[in-house]
């Protein structure tokens, strides 16, 4: 049975809309704590097939697949340019067209902010 944090990144990929990608680590700020950005590839890792979770949307900060190609890039890059993400010829996806981010906040102030101190009455 997975934990509240593993229930809310969950959430939180599923709602990454078609076309759009989200980093590790906004991810993790979105769910909760900024700082598991590396649980958050965890939870990709262990869940993603048996949660239908669309794990290809989420990437590394800088715009970057993170995975080896022969280890899940390739399928990975395949499957987000099925949904018209395109990359440059360095292979990086411009996250200002690209990226994904509801709140509008960029990532490096949600890495400042007490998220429990936000959401208390």
């Amino acid at each position: 049975m997975p934990n509240e944090f593993t229930r809310r990144v969950r959430d939180v990929i599923r709602s990454i809309p078609r076309g759009k990608v989200a980093s590790y680590g906004q991810v993790a700020a979105s769910a909760g704590d900024s700082r598991q950005a590396r649980q958050v590839a965890w939870i990709l890792h262990s869940s993603s097939e048996k949660a239908g979770l669309p794990w290809h949307r989420v990437v590394g900060s800088r715009g970057k697949i993170s995975l080896v190609p022969s280890r899940g890039g390739r399928e990975q890059r395949r499957l987000l340019e099925s949904e018209g993400v395109r990359f440059d010829r360095s292979g990086t996806i411009d996250l200002g067209k690209y990226g994904w981010n509801p709140a509008g906040i960029k990532i490096s102030v949600l890495a400042r902010l007490d998220l429990d101190k936000l959401t208390e009455d």
